[in-house]
């Protein structure tokens, strides 16, 4: 199972590139996936990649609430799948992230990558500034989480 882990800030570069970092290419490579899926965060202004078998695995996820015969749901499932790409990163571990989603997210040279267990996430630097909870904020939230949870 890949497990990406970590924060690491990038630069890209003019024709819209990106050095996928060097921990997570490893992780990718240990797992054998060559293939990502890059689509927007449902709910948030980054980009979400998927190694190839997470992303079947979210499909399939997705696929049993849905009910095909039903013309919402069946909208819901063709706009989550319809408005992706499927990168396959270069001999040096680099990605073309097309300008639509560059422009999607505001994303213009800085950026920062996250690790969210088993996916990616590419944010605009400047947008990372107010991502993260103050020290307290986050120690306070994940007890409260912790003690839910326990009891």
């Amino acid at each position: 199972m890949v497990r990406f882990l970590g924060n690491i800030e990038a630069k890209m570069d003019a024709k819209g590139r990106l050095f996928i970092p060097a921990q997570f290419r490893r992780q990718l490579q240990s797992a054998s996936e060559e293939r990502l899926i890059m689509r927007k965060d449902v709910f948030q202004d980054c980009l979400v990649l998927y190694p190839e078998r997470v992303w079947e695995d979210e499909l399939n996820e997705l696929k049993t609430k849905l009910n095909k015969w039903n013309p919402a749901h069946q909208n819901i499932f063709r706009q989550f799948v319809s408005d992706l790409e499927i990168l396959i990163p270069d001999s040096n571990g680099r990605i073309l992230i097309p300008k639509r989603y560059l422009q999607l997210v505001d994303i213009t040279t800085d950026v920062r990558f996250i690790g969210i267990d088993t996916k990616i996430e590419i944010w605009s630097k400047e947008k990372t500034d107010n991502l993260f909870l103050t020290a307290e904020a986050f120690s306070s939230a994940l007890e409260k989480i912790m003690k839910s949870n326990n009891e």
